[in-house]
């Protein structure tokens, strides 16, 4: 039996537009972008409902940049709890200060407090379940690494490549923009899926689909239907939030066909 994967890029806590897709595709199975924390004003509800989804085997959760840059100062922290180096404690409360310059903050006013000392349990569950990049293939099935059948990959900014500021790629797969592609997809993959870059559109370069549209800020969840033989099923959730801020992001590629769907509350269109 053939499962409906729906690609949900950057919702940076924006729980309403969640709950908004949950409402209209509510059997499917969802394949999370990373970026679920920081900017919007409610992360924490974002991260529980996501963990939820995952823990009844009905979502698949990836990192993004903003969750991996929470990881750094946690990481350092716990290794320091063991080894008492100083040294593990100043790249700890380093890597903290990145996260909070990043979004972070949002986070620490939601919570009224956050440290390092102090971890949330639920963030720290949920940075480990996260993934990197996966595959999807046509009956459904998500696969770390690229099967002998056709697929989809999906990652939160780019494929998986070798970088000259990323030698790893699945640190490149967190932060590159599309303008240092086109990246090379591996044989069998017939395009990619994306977010961390926004867009006023869901769009296509080349081979990779772009889908975040600011969902914080706009209002605007991009969710897309995946389908391994051709372009996907775009539909733009249409929420509360100011869709001409979209205007403020660079256009590029060719625009892709969407069904907007307005939620109540939303501006007119």
């Amino acid at each position: 039996m053939t499962r409906q994967v729906l690609i949900i890029p950057d919702l940076h806590g924006r729980p309403d537009l969640l709950r908004a897709a949950l409402h209209q595709y509510p059997d499917a199975h969802y394949l999370c972008l990373g970026d679920a924390i920081d900017r919007g004003p409610r992360s924490m509800p974002v991260v529980e409902t996501l963990m939820d989804l995952h823990r009844a085997g009905r979502a698949t959760l990836l990192m993004g940049n903003h969750e991996r840059m929470m990881q750094e100062g946690v990481k350092y922290y716990r290794q320091y709890l063991g080894t008492h180096d100083l040294g593990d404690y100043r790249r700890a409360m380093e890597g903290f200060q990145w996260w909070m310059r990043a979004g972070g903050e949002t986070v620490r006013a939601e919570l009224g407090s956050l440290t390092l000392e102090k971890f949330p349990p639920l963030l720290e569950e949920y940075l480990g379940v996260l993934r990197r990049v996966v595959y999807v293939t046509a009956d459904g099935e998500i696969h770390d690494h690229p099967p002998s059948h056709p697929s989809v990959l999906v990652s939160h900014a780019a494929p998986p490549v070798k970088h000259p500021q990323h030698p790893n790629p699945l640190s490149a797969a967190l932060w590159l923009r599309p303008f240092e592609g086109p990246f090379p997809l591996p044989e069998g993959v017939t395009y990619s899926v994306h977010g961390h870059t926004p867009v006023p559109i869901p769009c296509r370069l080349g081979r990779h689909l772009y889908l975040d549209l600011g969902a914080y800020d706009t209002g605007r969840l991009a969710i897309a239907e995946v389908n391994v033989h051709g372009l996907p099923n775009v539909t733009v959730l249409c929420g509360r939030g100011d869709p001409t801020r979209g205007r403020k992001y660079a256009r590029f590629g060719e625009p892709v066909p969407v069904r907007p769907v307005d939620l109540p509350g939303a501006p007119p269109r």
